[in-house]
């Protein structure tokens, strides 16, 4: 029997499959508004048979957008445009989960296609803010928050989750990772501060923490938290930290840590190949008992079958595999001899003969 298309129950939320779809920016939404091309992009992942569909990032505040382009869920037209699409996603029997997050000094930015760096105020940008004064390497410098603006920043986690589960989702992820505003408070290379917010692991962990408390505390959907595990750079965020954060956050209600490496250093030296991240992975869930989520150039079905056989990880989240072939799950489970379920509409082509 494939593992990977073995079901898996994350407090009391029971999923299919464990090929899982990442979240993936688009760039193509209006005011914060998804649309039409939202619902194509993520239903075609549920029609082709992933077991969980994310959400991109999603702003949990208007400047927490990566680009002006961005999602949001701070809002009620906002959620009321969200809630068709995830209808549309758990109609095909898979779950959906919103990705909360803020891009910090990484906001404001332009489209990958349109260039880069920062967009200026004439142009539909904003005065992006960090822990700190520090750029992101050719980015405008941000704006650094004030204490009281840091501990506004739960609650608005909180609202977000609020409005999120009212539009049907069925889960949360906590975007800690990739060198936006919580990964910058977590990193000493990104927060100088010397406030309660700053300084040692306890300060530097403090606002991740706090989000993770004030959205356990409006709901009892799972919750899933991605970090970062290293910096890949010397002086910065470390796997040994990540273990030790991923113990606090199980304490607070975390269910599940997606584990990915990297973003808040430009250009840092990584051994880029095949599941190149697994082992960090691997040792969270070694070392916390937490459920985790293997991602970065997983590739192949038996790759990934054998990710989850060895008790490297729990799931594995696909992205740009999903890009090139939206069905990757049905021809996955074809070639490991699982059965799955297929849309009615496709059910023609359920033989590969």
């Amino acid at each position: 029997m494939s593992r990977l298309f073995s079901p898996i129950t994350v407090r009391g939320l029971t999923l299919p499959n464990r090929a899982w779809v990442s979240p993936m920016c688009q760039y193509s939404a209006t005011d914060g508004v998804p649309d039409d091309w939202h619902l194509v992009h993520l239903g075609q992942f549920a029609t082709g048979g992933a077991g969980l569909v994310m959400t991109e990032a999603t702003a949990a505040v208007p400047e927490g957008r990566i680009s002006p382009q961005d999602t949001g869920i701070w809002n009620d037209t906002q959620a009321e445009a969200w809630r068709r699409i995830a209808a549309f996603v758990r109609r095909q029997g898979t779950a959906i989960g919103m990705q909360l997050g803020h891009a910090g000094r990484k906001g404001s930015a332009q489209r990958p296609w349109e260039g880069s760096g920062s967009v200026p105020a004439s142009e539909g940008g904003w005065q992006s803010v960090g822990a700190d004064a520090q750029p992101f390497g050719a980015y405008a410098p941000a704006r650094p928050l004030t204490t009281d603006e840091v501990s506004a920043l739960p609650e608005a986690f909180a609202e977000a989750a609020r409005r999120a589960v009212g539009a049907g989702f069925d889960l949360l992820e906590l975007h800690f990772a990739h060198g936006y505003l919580v990964h910058q408070f977590l990193s000493p290379l990104s927060n100088t501060r010397t406030d309660r917010y700053g300084g040692d692991f306890d300060g530097r962990t403090r606002l991740a923490l706090e989000i993770a408390d004030a959205v356990r505390a409006t709901t009892d959907v799972p919750l899933f938290a991605r970090l970062s595990a290293t910096d890949w750079t010397d002086d910065g965020w470390t796997l040994d930290e990540s273990v030790r954060l991923a113990k606090l956050l199980a304490e607070r209600g975390i269910d599940l840590i997606d584990t990915s490496s990297g973003g808040n250093v430009p250009n840092p030296d990584i051994p880029v190949g095949p599941g190149y991240q697994v082992p960090f992975a691997e040792r969270i869930r070694t070392e916390t008992g937490l459920p985790t989520g293997a991602v970065g150039m997983i590739t192949n079905p038996q790759q990934a079958e054998d990710i989850i056989a060895d008790g490297e990880a729990d799931a594995v989240f696909l992205a740009r595999a999903l890009l090139r072939d939206p069905h990757w799950p049905l021809r996955a489970a074809n070639t490991l001899g699982a059965d799955v379920r297929w849309p009615d509409q496709y059910a023609r082509a359920k033989s590969w003969h």
